[in-house]
């Protein structure tokens, strides 16, 4: 009898031991927001597209959510503030290239609420040395940070520095590779390591993508690349870069599900704005050209894929209206945490909605675009109609191209006219 209780001590103890020793999941769940550069939604197979390959996006949507109707802005820099600070434009973007320091981001946020944070890719939001650190960043691996985007070739001309031999600031160190690196797959490993550095922590890791920007170049699966110089540019080039950007997300959905971190990670792919206009795409059966720049849905309209194993219902479509003020509340509630009431942003949670619940769905979105002179561009909108603010008013299901305003509407048009043009009066006011 005294034999069994010494073991049942030992026992005891070697369990309290193991215990001790085994890592604690993390309390809150890791965020991963990827953001493609200049890829509309007519780019993804999982949204009907033909043209290109994007095997792992379409995975992800098969077990995950797909949103039918997110909204960015036409532009990347006007996108990214908006998608940071969730606040409308109207209210805080000040110039191309640059986010106010008074700003508070999502990094912010979540590090108080004892995330690590990382960003990797492409920044364009300020040139101070401290910018990312400063917006809530631990950690960064940037392009285009500090430096110019181009560099002078050794024959002549200029070379951009995001693709072939990349020009890239880690952690606030400028580092300059010329063995046939791969910008993309630097950063992309960059988020890989930050990943396996904090698997015991809660972690978030915003990576805004340098693909598939211009120049379209060869990726190194393509035929004719060279890891010597950058190659010939050719649109003929984007397809490959479309198939890599999404091998990309797959290097990193591999990453999660090796360190046994994917059940409790959500990860968000979405796009920055529309194509670049000289690409040329097919989506259930229909010539759609890149609208880049524009205030129409081949400018704004992006896609929207969540995925996180167990919350998300598999192959859910979405129809609720989403745009890029809504990913910052979002990843607060998603964290646990409220967002400052100070604040004061326009944005809205669709935590409910990737749950499979109804939550609180919009009834409209608003987008206010200015990229030069003095006024900028404003429209509202729900699923089908749009008004912008100089009184054009189109049904976008019969008229994508925005070609033939309704002049007389329906009285149900009406209606819906008259909600849209409150939602700008809402915001007509709204420049601080």
């Amino acid at each position: 009898m005294k034999w069994l209780l010494v073991m049942n001590g030992v026992l005891a103890a070697c369990a309290g031991q193991l215990l001790a020793a085994a890592p604690k999941p993390p309390a809150q769940p890791n965020i991963i927001l990827i953001l493609a550069d200049d890829l509309g939604y007519e780019c993804i197979g999982a949204n009907g597209g033909t043209s290109y390959k994007t095997p792992v996006l379409d995975k992800l949507a098969k077990t995950g959510i797909r949103f039918e109707h997110c909204y960015a802005q036409p532009l990347c820099t006007p996108s990214r503030v908006q998608l940071m600070t969730g606040m409308y434009n109207v209210r805080n973007y000040v110039a191309f290239g640059r986010l106010e320091r008074t700003q508070t981001t999502f990094a912010q946020l979540l590090k108080k609420q004892g995330y690590a944070t990382c960003v990797a890719g492409k920044w364009q939001l300020g040139k101070e040395a401290d910018s990312p650190r400063h917006f809530g960043f631990d950690e960064a691996c940037l392009w285009q940070h500090m430096r110019s985007k181009s560099r002078t070739r050794p024959g002549g001309g200029r070379q951009d520095t995001r693709y072939a031999n990349p020009a890239l600031e880690i952690n606030g160190k400028e580092v300059d590779y010329s063995k046939g690196e791969y910008g993309p797959d630097l950063v992309s490993d960059f988020i890989c390591q930050f990943i396996e550095r904090n698997k015991d922590k809660s972690f978030f890791a915003y990576y805004p993508m340098i693909l598939t920007h211009s120049p379209f170049v060869p990726t190194p699966d393509s035929e004719d690349w060279d890891p010597k110089r950058a190659g010939r540019a050719s649109t003929e080039h984007f397809g490959d870069m479309v198939t890599y950007m999404d091998k990309m997300v797959g290097k990193i959905i591999a990453k999660l599900e090796a360190l046994g971190l994917r059940e409790n990670t959500l990860v968000i792919f979405t796009g920055d704005n529309g194509t670049a206009p000289t690409i040329v795409s097919m989506i259930n059966g229909k010539p759609i050209k890149g609208g880049k720049g524009e205030m129409t849905d081949a400018g704004t309209r992006v896609p929207l894929i969540a995925n996180w194993p167990g919350i998300t219902p598999n192959g859910l479509v979405s129809q609720d209206l989403v745009d890029f003020s809504d990913f910052l509340p979002t990843f607060c509630e998603v964290a646990g945490m409220a967002v400052p009431a100070e604040l004061k942003i326009d944005g809205r949670s669709f935590l409910p909605q990737l749950r499979g619940e109804r939550g609180q769905p919009r009834d409209w979105i608003y987008s206010w675009y200015k990229a030069g002179g003095p006024n900028g561009k404003e429209w509202a909108r729900n699923q089908r109609y749009k008004l912008y603010a100089t009184g054009r008013f189109y049904d976008i299901s019969k008229d994508v191209l925005e070609r033939q305003p309704i002049t007389e509407p329906s009285l149900e048009e009406a209606k819906i006219r008259s909600l849209l043009q409150q939602a700008l009066n809402q915001n007509r006011d709204a420049r601080h």
